[in-house]
């Protein structure tokens, strides 16, 4: 007699995890630890770097805005890119072009040549950067995913406090120190990235936009290279013509990219998007605080060592209050983030004072303990601004449009950096007070409040 088994058909048993993912996630901590370094290390060595190669103080604004330009340009195909050729095999290429980039920083005996170095850095970098979230999620079972994702907020808080102070180290040596001491880690990367990073495969069917990328590309140098060279020209009648033909090129990305949706193309960013108030008002507010928030620290890095003529080290040092309270508001904001939108505009108040409080006591001979405790309270609003920026302006976005969502918020935030370093700098060079230029960025962090107000009530629940 023949017995039926009528119990439910079991399940497949999920598969194993990926054998090398801890190795593997070290591998990627190690790219990422490297491209946040050389993001802010000329802040503390640009003074120095320009007195050795020479050119003008636009230089020092250069320094940074050259990596970010080209980290904005490389972002919105970086992603794209390790779906079209796998992501391992990206990531290698940006490791491997990043350290090379870090080499000719070191060996740049110009100004010129210092800057293209940092062009190949920024390009590389945003080769490399993109990886990461994907191969993460290649590897980790979702129970192990928040574990993986949660090393790195301590990761990149003791890259952001010992990042100065070994950059003021170096620099105290010989500035080329800050890029040589990347061939060893990247090396070491590298070589790790091809034994314990997993082999992913390409995506079918997915397509760059190089048109789009070049037009948004083109329109961030035409509104940021005249800031920047604006000042050392005596303002020539093409800085205008650039900043307006700025606002001509970005209307032209619009357009393109809503045709190329419509013909059922991959637009790098969804035009859907723009109709969404509250994705505009977030997209508004990362540009106007990130700005903010880079041109501040690069201001107080060219006050201390211009102004009050500290050393390299000694100016590094100073601004580790300000890591340090940074830190310790991300705590904050990740135990308080059922308050949603309060936390961030919170932070934009805090931060706000801590500014004002720098305003309050420099003076020609203030030390470094008279301005840790403002520095402090800084540090302490950007970690609450930036903690649940992410998470509040995805809110706004459907679904199927994070992938895009995502990718125009980290350009963005590029984006917004360049115009800081560009803006404050400028202003600080051509007016000579550290006073009227935090004022301005006081200004600016009172309108990240004003524009927050129409951002999201509550974060997205992942």
């Amino acid at each position: 007699m023949t017995v039926l088994d009528t119990r439910p058909a079991q399940a497949p048993a999920p598969p194993a995890p990926y054998k090398w993912r801890w190795p593997a996630l070290a591998v990627v901590l190690a790219g990422s630890v490297m491209e946040l370094l050389d993001a802010t290390v000329t802040n503390v060595a640009g003074p120095t770097m320009r007195a050795d190669l020479g050119g003008g103080t636009s230089l020092i604004q250069w320094l940074g805005a050259a990596y970010t330009l080209a980290m904005t340009a490389g972002l919105l195909t970086g992603g794209r890119l390790g779906d079209i050729v796998g992501r391992k095999r990206m990531f290698l290429i940006g490791v491997v072009g990043f350290t090379v980039g870090s080499l000719l920083c070191a060996l740049a005996a110009s100004p010129e040549t210092i800057i293209a170095a940092r062009v190949v850095q920024g390009l590389f970098g945003a080769a490399m950067i993109p990886q990461g979230m994907g191969l993460m999620k290649e590897m980790f079972p979702p129970k192990e995913l928040a574990v993986a994702m949660g090393m790195f907020g301590p990761v990149m808080g003791l890259s952001a406090v010992g990042g100065p102070i070994l950059a003021g180290a170096l620099t105290g040596v010989d500035w080329r120190l800050i890029f040589l001491i990347n061939l060893p880690i990247g090396t070491a990367a590298a070589l790790a990235a091809l034994r314990f990073l997993p082999p992913s495969r390409p995506v079918k069917g997915v397509r760059l936009d190089l048109p789009g990328a070049a037009l948004a590309s083109a329109g961030t140098v035409l509104m940021v290279f005249p800031l920047v060279q604006g000042r050392e020209s005596g303002w020539p009648a093409w800085a205008f013509a650039m900043m307006a033909a700025s606002a001509a090129v970005f209307a032209v990305f619009a357009a393109h990219e809503k045709r190329r949706a419509r013909r059922g193309g991959d637009p790098l960013v969804a035009p859907s998007l723009f109709g969404k108030r509250a994705f505009v008002s977030g997209m508004a507010t990362g540009t106007i605080y990130f700005a903010a928030f880079t041109g501040f620290f690069l201001v107080i890095g060219l006050y201390t060592q211009l102004g009050l003529g500290y050393s390299p080290l000694k100016a590094a040092l100073t601004s580790v209050p300000s890591s340090l309270g940074m830190i310790a508001g991300m705590g904050v904001a990740q135990a308080a983030r059922r308050h949603g939108r309060k936390v961030l505009l919170a932070g934009a108040v805090v931060m706000g004072l801590g500014v004002t409080g720098v305003i309050a006591v420099a003076s020609p001979g203030v030390s470094p303990w008279q301005l840790a405790p403002a520095l402090l309270v800084a540090g302490l609003g950007s970690g609450l601004i930036m903690s649940p920026y992410f998470s509040i302006v995805m809110a706004a976005v459907e679904p199927q449009e994070t992938g895009s969502a995502s990718g125009a918020l980290t350009a963005l935030q590029q984006v917004g950096g360049a115009l800081g370093l560009a803006l404050l700098g400028t202003l600080y060079f051509g007016t000579g007070s550290v006073a009227i230029t935090l004022w301005v960025a006081a200004g600016m962090i009172a309108a990240t409040f004003a524009v927050g107000l129409m951002l999201p009530k509550q974060a997205r629940e992942d």
